[in-house]
């Protein structure tokens, strides 16, 4: 794994979402807290590759994952070992396709792709949220984070309550 910056830039040459590491994102949170929002994906999953097409180059998710969390790459079949803290973690050799150890955490060991997964200010994992979300749906979705309000409410109490926003679950 290519430790650094990455990031993906839009068909007019700008920069969109500046995604990080999660090693990187841990320790900058450390310092300045924030909450992580981690793409797992694969290489070759058709539906992370729209989304990173379709709603991580939507300007607005870009400048709300930037400024307002630290946005993470994970390759959930990344081969390479990652080592946070005094823990490494590897990949595991499954038949045809095997998986890092990560990203089962982060998933909650629920691996499809996409998944979402949030990681609160303390290294927690608060959820994973599978699947592909549009640009709309993305929008309330860091809204529901950026406002704490998963602290007190469930998904579906912030969803209903915003009915303005026409929304399908996620």
């Amino acid at each position: 794994m290519v430790l650094g910056l990455l990031v993906v830039k839009s068909s007019y040459g700008q920069e969109d979402v500046k995604w990080y590491s999660i090693k990187e994102a841990l320790e900058l949170t450390a310092r300045e807290p924030r909450i992580l929002i981690i793409d797992v994906y694969t290489d070759w999953c058709g539906w992370c590759k729209r989304m990173d097409a379709a709603t991580f180059s939507n300007k607005e998710i870009a400048a709300t994952l930037n400024n307002d969390f630290y946005p993470v790459k994970l390759n959930a079949e990344g081969k390479d070992s990652i080592v946070i803290g005094d823990k490494s973690y590897k990949f595991v050799d499954n038949g045809r396709r095997g998986y890092h150890e990560l990203a089962a955490i982060v998933t909650k060991g629920r691996l499809s792709y996409p998944t979402i997964s949030v990681v609160d200010e303390r290294g927690r994992v608060v959820n994973a949220y599978p699947g592909y979300k549009d640009a709309d749906q993305f929008k309330l979705f860091l809204a529901y984070f950026n406002e704490d309000a998963y602290m007190d409410k469930t998904w579906e109490e912030y969803r209903d309550g915003n009915k303005e926003i026409t929304v399908p679950d996620i």
